[in-house]
């Protein structure tokens, strides 16, 4: 059986791709840039049905792309998509000539969420999870309502045990969110499990866990989440904008840029952070181009602001502009033509940070700005923590004075300084590395 994975490693997601042996696919929960199935360097069969586990909160669906090409779009009923779909229930089997695909309710994740399993000749041969069993976790069950958080994880506690765990242990499990997506708690970075690993290891399931066990282990591990989650599942539900393999991306004179600015877009600089320190537009937010732009960008960005970017020779504009569509940030209204170059030859102004590789923590703040997780896994005594997220719309949690901000390797505690000079605050240095760099060096 030949699946293949397209993962976006900075969402910690993963569209499996099932050729099925006549030039054609099944696509299960692709992301919305559609050239890993479309391009002819991807190497891939063309899709020729597209099926969705749930209503996506982290990503925009590719689903209409692929329609847009083809494709036949099949989704769970209760999704209640407003574009052309088959709906699927529970029970019903899809003919893939030769394969089968059984529908699966398990309602956990999202309520209307379903499982595919993949049958050949009548034997399992796959299993497509969604988010209701991944390796070593589950996802998440509060991005409805407050009041469902609870209900929704008992049911995917039910589903786990009463719908998939009744299947062989040797089957090959292929979850649609892992380690690194904010949807789910506990997962590894692995996109491919089967039903006796997770049986044996999962730690959400481990030593016998009953109902009230995995229920406060999931709670437990329930992190924060970017704010646009609680806005994709209408955009998906909607059915968000095709554009086809090449979005536009215009190029802006530094006048344009300014009557951009003056009409409330922001200015995200996705240079690294070294380039960035030199020079960068004042009030810029920095968002350095790497696997976790788009959820940056989503989470600090709000996604009905007019956003233009500032780059350089580094960053490919295709992928920089399918990265934003993905997170559903449609209003890129383009690129500052020639980049801080062309903004140096206008005489515009030059803001800088510092950005220091030997931390010297005299009467400065250290302040960590990773994930709750992280900074309780290991960090500086005394540093203050204040998550990245926090600071878009919290600026002020961060003290008046010198103050030293850190993350893992520089990327987000430039975002995080950004963010501070915007506000006002007067003297913010960037460390270009993390607590082990600063514990190297002072002892700390």
């Amino acid at each position: 059986m030949d699946v293949s994975a397209v993962v976006d490693e900075g969402l910690g997601n993963s569209a499996h791709v099932v050729d099925l042996g006549d030039g054609t696919a099944l696509v299960v929960d692709p992301a919305r840039d559609p050239r890993p199935y479309l391009s002819p360097d991807a190497g891939r069969p063309h899709p020729r049905i597209v099926v969705e586990t749930h209503l996506h909160a982290d990503f925009v669906s590719g689903g209409r792309e692929l329609a847009a090409a083809g494709a036949r779009l099949l989704a769970p009923a209760g999704s209640e998509l407003a574009y052309h779909h088959e709906p699927l229930r529970d029970g019903d089997e899809v003919d893939l000539g030769g394969l089968t695909l059984q529908v699966i309710a398990t309602p956990g994740h999202t309520p209307e969420h379903l499982a595919y399993l993949l049958l050949d000749g009548g034997r399992p041969r796959a299993l497509f999870s969604g988010g209701t069993l991944m390796s070593g976790g589950a996802a998440r069950t509060d991005l409805l309502h407050p009041e469902q958080t609870e209900p929704l994880a008992r049911a995917a506690y039910r589903s786990i045990h009463e719908r998939l765990f009744t299947l062989p242990d040797d089957l090959p499990v292929h979850p649609t969110h892992g380690g690194g997506s904010f949807c789910s708690v506990a997962a590894t970075g692995t996109n491919t499990t089967t039903i006796g690993q997770e049986r044996r290891a999962n730690p959400l399931l481990a030593d016998g866990a009953d109902e009230d066990t995995f229920v406060a282990r999931l709670l437990g591990g329930l992190g924060s989440y970017p704010p646009y989650f609680l806005q994709l599942r209408a955009v998906n539900r909607a059915g968000a904008e095709v554009y086809g393999p090449t979005p536009p991306l215009p190029r802006l004179t530094v006048e344009a840029v300014d009557r951009a600015v003056a009409d409330g877009a922001e200015v995200v600089d996705v240079r690294g952070i070294r380039a960035f320190a030199a020079g960068h537009v004042p009030g810029s937010l920095s968002n350095p181009w790497r696997p976790q732009f788009a959820t940056w960008l989503g989470w600090l960005v709000p996604r009905d602001r007019p956003v233009v970017l500032v780059a350089d020779a580094a960053v490919d504009r295709q992928d920089l502009v399918w990265a934003a569509l993905n997170i559903g940030a449609e209003r890129i209204v383009g690129e500052l033509a020639g980049g801080m170059d062309a903004w140096r030859d206008a005489g515009r102004p030059i803001a800088r940070t510092a950005l220091v590789t030997t931390p010297d923590q005299r009467d400065r703040h250290v302040v960590d700005v990773r994930q709750a997780s992280e900074f309780a896994s290991h960090h500086v005594p005394g540093a203050l923590h204040v998550e990245l997220g926090t600071l878009a719309t919290d600026p002020g949690a961060v003290p008046t004075g010198p103050v030293l901000v850190h993350c893992g390797h520089g990327e987000r505690a430039m975002a995080a300084a950004s963010l501070l000079e915007r506000a006002g605050h007067p003297d913010v240095a960037v460390l270009a590395g993390g607590p082990a760099d600063i514990r190297a060096t002072t002892g700390a």
